[in-house]
């Protein structure tokens, strides 16, 4: 049995449309009409013990509503989900020993309070023998390097501190799943590797399934193998990482540099992605890269050339643009 699976999962939310005018309002009281919004819509997957895997997509493309419903924080308005085998929306507490959620955006630590006291907090609710607490969460704070930070207040501590804390809160309890929503968010590149480092780290020594979102793609492509893409409540994508490429990037990059300064217009190879007086990058259709590269070959006084695959967060970033304007998401009206 796989450790999370999610069956035609859909949530629908439903807001009262009122009318403007007397009229409006009169027609409201005789019959109400609603918007309904399909954040989530027909979601299906499985993932198995042990898996990182990166949820990506816009704002608004339903991720955090599939994280709540799988930990059991939103009921859905169809479909089906099983963690660990359980059924999330229940919240029957032995799933709720073995599963975890952390959302950079929001805090589990009493601010008021040193951290180790908010930890201690959190051993009463879970139970946690005393003994491995202490074991825990040593291990967890020399891992994140936060030692001698346990004793100051929470909020004194600095983002990246405050990340670090909620990230041993969170896995206090030796959890079997940890879902993720934006755990970097609003950090400093440092304190971003550090996360980054410290969960690679855990997820192969615990084997605990992590399912991560994150706008940063050096988040994902550091630690997530298999990716599933959302957008307008629905999967469009879910497989390896290094497949996006192949899949929706039709387009290559030819970078040059040159002998000497060039002030050439390179709009005639393809798209000028960068130039300056001595190098230019282009970008170029995939079938046509052969030929451009012979061409520029010959029209340029080359010392380097390179190509290379688009930036994996430029090939997304244009598939979202393309499939909203494709695809505008509309509420239906009942």
């Amino acid at each position: 049995m796989s450790a999370i699976e999610a069956r035609e999962l859909t949530k629908v939310y439903r807001t009262y449309r009122k009318e403007s005018g007397l009229r409006g309002a009169i027609k409201g009281l005789v019959r109400r009409r609603y918007d309904e919004t399909r954040a989530a819509d027909a979601v299906s997957f499985q993932i198995e013990e042990g898996e990182f895997v990166g949820f990506l997509g816009p704002n608004g493309a339903g991720k955090t509503t599939v994280l709540k419903m799988l930990s059991g924080l939103l009921n859905p308005t169809s479909g089906d989900a099983r963690v660990l085998g359980f059924v999330p929306w229940e919240r029957r507490n032995e799933m709720k020993r073995q599963f975890s959620l952390l959302m950079g955006q929001k805090n589990a630590l009493w601010w008021d309070l040193p951290a180790q006291e908010s930890l201690e907090l959190n051993r009463a609710i879970y139970g946690i023998d005393r003994e491995r607490f202490n074991k825990v969460v040593g291990g967890l704070s020399e891992l994140l390097e936060v030692t001698d930070k346990m004793n100051v207040m929470v909020r004194e501590l600095s983002l990246g501190e405050r990340m670090k804390m909620e990230l041993i809160s969170a896995l206090i309890h030796e959890p079997k799943v940890l879902f993720l929503d934006e755990p970097t968010i609003g950090l400093d590149v440092v304190s971003q590797k550090r996360v980054r480092e410290f969960l690679r780290i855990y997820n192969s020594e615990h084997r605990i399934v992590t399912l991560l979102t994150s706008h940063y793609m050096q988040d994902i492509a550091e630690l997530c193998d298999r990716v599933m893409i959302i957008d307008h409540g629905k999967i469009f994508f879910d497989g390896p990482l290094d497949t996006i490429i192949d899949r929706f990037s039709g387009d290559k990059v030819i970078s040059l540099t040159f002998t000497g300064e060039s002030k050439r217009d390179f709009t005639e190879f393809g798209e000028v992605v960068a130039q300056t007086p001595v190098s230019v990058q282009l970008k170029v259709p995939r079938a046509h890269v052969t030929e451009t590269a012979r061409r520029l070959l010959e029209a340029c006084d080359i010392s380097d050339i390179n190509v290379q695959e688009m930036p994996i967060e430029d090939v997304i970033r244009s598939l979202f643009g393309e499939r909203r304007a494709r695809e505008p998401a509309m509420p239906t009206t009942v």
